[in-house]
């Protein structure tokens, strides 16, 4: 077989194995070009045979070459080229050696990937609006939960906005656990308005505060002439006022024991009767309770029924005391004093040594503690200034903390934050020696736990 044949037997070859072919000489002149390369650049093919590759790319047609590329390396190269048409090529270059091994030829195939190229850029672009989307939702979230009264910028306090944002979209039942003062009532409005029934009623119930003698009449309503004293046109409950919205029992635990069994017949069934009455009464409501009572001791105690804490602790989310949750405190600060001087029209500011003493008191009566005093604050402080004589007695000895944090006048408050952070670490160190328990003490994650310590270098 001569040569040429040869040639041609595998052109035919190349060519029904490959769509866009062309084949270079070293110099980078086009000796064999495909119908189907022509099409690709938006020339005739048989324009570029005798062309250099060096020339077309100087014209525009193409950029970047192979042939330099293939001729150096010796060996198969890739990459993506554009054409003049703006197309996308994913283009492969072969070295073609002859008998001695010597290079003498290159040869090149593509695709077409300019619909792959612009999917890519979509996502890129879709990615971008996502985080851009994000950012916006994150700033309407942190709003509404200002709007609330909710402060959450640590992280234990963000982790309940999650949860809570989670449960908000699904009508499980959740109980709310914390100290008095918390804000477990903030909380419980704000999932309520979270959820698909925030246009139907949000009923509050305090169970500690309805009297024995009238829950089943609060709770359930009654018909006319009950009782003696009842109104003669009857009386809608609570629970029925809650239908298509949110039922939230506060302070459950409580809830007198002879009572808790129709609370949990309510819950179970979603009927109930009034008091005289009947005829059963339907009702659609979402169950949120709340207690600053540890149920499984009263369950012990014989004091609450283990079948109705099974039916309210579905999801429980527990809110942190304010003394874990510093940073919390100095935004509540912030915001309340901003508040109190509108609410009775004082400018008012803190002195730092005020401000420190805030940050060490441990808050037992917690944000409504907290309210209290700013309120107390910026009535009865006789100046602008807010000075530690202006503070309660009992918040003055809490100095006596085993923290300090020397007050100078250039300090920002970020900077008295860190060196408190940093004294606090130095103390449960020595306590705790690991990081794990570290972390399970300040209720925080050991991750976290060791991205401070790097920070402040703590060993």
């Amino acid at each position: 077989m001569n040569s040429s044949n040869y040639w041609n037997e595998n052109e035919q070859i190349l060519l029904a194995l490959k769509e866009d072919i062309l084949v270079t000489n070293l110099d980078g002149i086009i000796l064999k070009a495909s119908e189907f390369t022509g099409k690709n650049y938006g020339v005739e093919s048989d324009s570029l045979i005798g062309k250099s590759v060096y020339d077309l790319e100087a014209q525009g047609l193409f950029t970047p070459i192979l042939t330099p590329m293939v001729v150096k390396e010796r060996k198969k190269i890739t990459f993506v080229q554009t054409t003049n048409k703006g197309k996308k090529l994913l283009v492969t270059g072969l070295p073609i050696f002859n008998e001695e091994g010597e290079l003498f030829r290159v040869v090149s195939y593509s695709y077409d990937i300019t619909d792959l190229a612009d999917f890519k850029n979509f996502l890129i672009t879709m990615d971008e609006e996502m985080e851009r989307v994000k950012s916006e939702l994150d700033l309407l979230r942190g709003k509404q939960l200002h709007d609330t009264g909710i402060i959450a910028k640590s992280s234990e306090m963000q982790k309940v906005i999650s949860t809570s944002l989670q449960v908000s979209e699904v009508d499980v039942n959740v109980l709310i656990l914390g100290e008095s003062g918390v804000g477990k009532s903030l909380l419980a409005k704000f999932i309520h308005n979270n959820s698909y029934r925030k246009k139907g009623p949000f009923i509050e119930v305090n169970c500690g505060a309805i009297p024995d003698s009238l829950f089943e009449a609060e709770l359930f309503g009654y018909e006319p002439g009950a009782f003696t004293g009842a109104n003669r046109k009857g009386k809608i409950g609570l629970i029925e006022l809650s239908d298509g919205g949110t039922l939230f029992l506060d302070e459950i635990g409580e809830l007198p024991l002879a009572h808790q069994i129709k609370v949990l017949k309510v819950i179970q069934e979603k009927q109930f009767y009034r008091v005289g009455g009947t005829k059963p009464i339907h009702v659609d409501f979402r169950l949120i309770s709340a207690t600053n009572k540890g149920l499984e001791h009263a369950i012990k105690e014989k004091l609450f029924r283990e079948d109705l804490y099974f039916r309210l602790n579905v999801v429980p989310i527990t809110i942190p005391p304010l003394r874990r949750r510093t940073e919390d405190i100095v935004h509540f600060i912030h915001d309340l004093l901003k508040q109190f001087e509108m609410k009775y029209n004082k400018e008012k500011k803190l002195d730092e040594a005020v401000l420190h003493h805030l940050l060490h008191y441990e808050w037992k009566g917690n944000v409504r503690e907290l309210i209290n005093i700013l309120e107390r604050l910026v009535v009865t402080s006789p100046s602008t200034l807010i000075t530690t004589e202006d503070l309660p007695d009992y918040i003055k000895a809490s100095i006596n903390s085993p923290y300090s944090i020397p007050l100078e006048h250039n300090q920002t408050l970020r900077e008295m934050m860190d060196e408190l952070e940093k004294q606090i670490l130095q103390k449960s160190r020595k306590k705790y020696k690991t990081t794990v328990k570290m972390a399970k003490a300040l209720g925080i994650s050991q991750p976290s736990i060791v991205r401070k310590m790097k920070k402040y270098e703590i060993l």
